[in-house]
């Protein structure tokens, strides 16, 4: 028989396993799958061994298999339900690209509008996911406690929920709108409006209580409020033109985030014929990427995403390591960028 034939036969006995890795380089079976894994037990000398005998013989490990046996899947569940505002998107990729760097992979579910995280959930679980985290969405006590009951920790992601069963990790979007207030005031602002995002949110109502508790400190009050049906840039289009239709102008507007912000510049400049900052002054909120183009120049509060992602990943380790402390919200102080879109009025 020729060499080629019995390669040919040797390729139909079927997929390369870890017993043939282990028996090739004289190693316990064991050692293979835990080379595999994050397991700190074995040495990156054996480890480069194996990955090569591995490759040489072409074996690819059975995650599903891997699953069964230690009854973790290394999937992470994350549930989104805003994908048109540009900040979660941005979040995404460098969430995932931190569990990535964690073994961990990521499975996305968008949650429809209309619909609620509790809709979506069974669904997701169906997955045998190790843990969930829930960015612009929250979730009810009784699915919190079924996530519970499985082994499956839950993070909220720029959320909370007080008093609630769930980990929250956001930033402190309370003191943040305080930052915006003094940053408008001690710079000669006097009739100052906030543009809310939806009210059942903790982020919009933070960020409203903080600016208008700081504006009474200094014996102010909003000269004027909207409210947005959606953290949207149509939507801060219409609240600007609403606000603006009046002969006395605001000389400064806090938009909840920056794409209703965004949405307000546009409308403020190219329909309402207005300057921005010479007019009045726009703030927003997050720091996404488009309110650094020099078409925008927008000055923001820039969330501390980097932060708040390590803290997040931080209590799905803990939890995996059966560890997890009790639930409460985790605060991260954002901070002021400062760029074209506020006017100075002192001096």
């Amino acid at each position: 028989m020729s060499r080629n034939s019995r390669n040919t036969g040797s390729s139909k006995r079927g997929p390369v396993t870890a017993k043939d890795v282990a028996r090739q380089i004289g190693v316990s079976q064991s050692a293979v799958s835990r080379a595999f894994t994050k397991d700190a037990s074995i040495s990156a000398k054996m480890r480069a061994r194996v990955l090569r005998a591995a490759d040489r013989l072409g074996y690819k490990p059975n995650a599903m298999a891997r699953t069964l046996i230690t009854r973790r899947s290394g999937i992470v569940g994350i549930v989104m339900g805003d994908m048109t505002n540009p900040f979660y998107p941005e979040v995404l990729e460098l969430l995932s690209k931190r569990l990535r760097q964690g073994d961990l992979q990521t499975l996305l579910f968008n949650v429809p509008q209309g619909r609620e995280v509790d809709d979506e959930l069974p669904l997701l679980l169906q997955y045998q996911v190790d843990a969930v985290i829930i960015t612009s969405a929250t979730i009810s006590s009784r699915m919190a406690r079924i996530c519970a009951a499985r082994g499956i920790s839950v993070v909220l992601f720029n959320r909370y929920v007080p008093g609630s069963d769930v980990h929250g990790v956001s930033c402190d979007n309370y003191e943040g709108g305080r930052l915006v207030a003094r940053y408008l005031v001690d710079r000669g602002h006097k009739r100052l409006v906030y543009v809310a995002g939806k009210r059942d949110t903790s982020t919009t109502m933070d960020r409203e209580r903080g600016f208008s508790d700081q504006l009474a400190e200094y014996g102010l009050s909003l000269w004027g409020r909207e409210e947005a049906v959606e953290y949207s840039h149509a939507e801060g289009r219409v609240a600007a033109l609403r606000l603006l239709k009046g002969r006395e102008l605001p000389d400064a507007i806090f938009f909840a985030n920056d794409i209703m912000a965004i949405g307000g510049l546009d409308a403020i400049r190219s329909e309402l014929k207005l300057r921005v900052p010479e007019d009045l002054s726009v703030i927003g909120f997050d720091d996404i990427e488009m309110s650094g183009w020099p078409s925008h120049s927008l000055t923001t509060v820039r969330q501390p995403v980097a932060e708040m992602i390590e803290k997040a990943v931080t209590l799905l380790d803990s939890s995996t390591a059966g560890k997890l402390p009790q639930a409460r919200i985790h605060l991260i102080a954002g901070s002021l960028v400062e760029r074209g879109s506020c006017k100075d009025h002192r001096g």
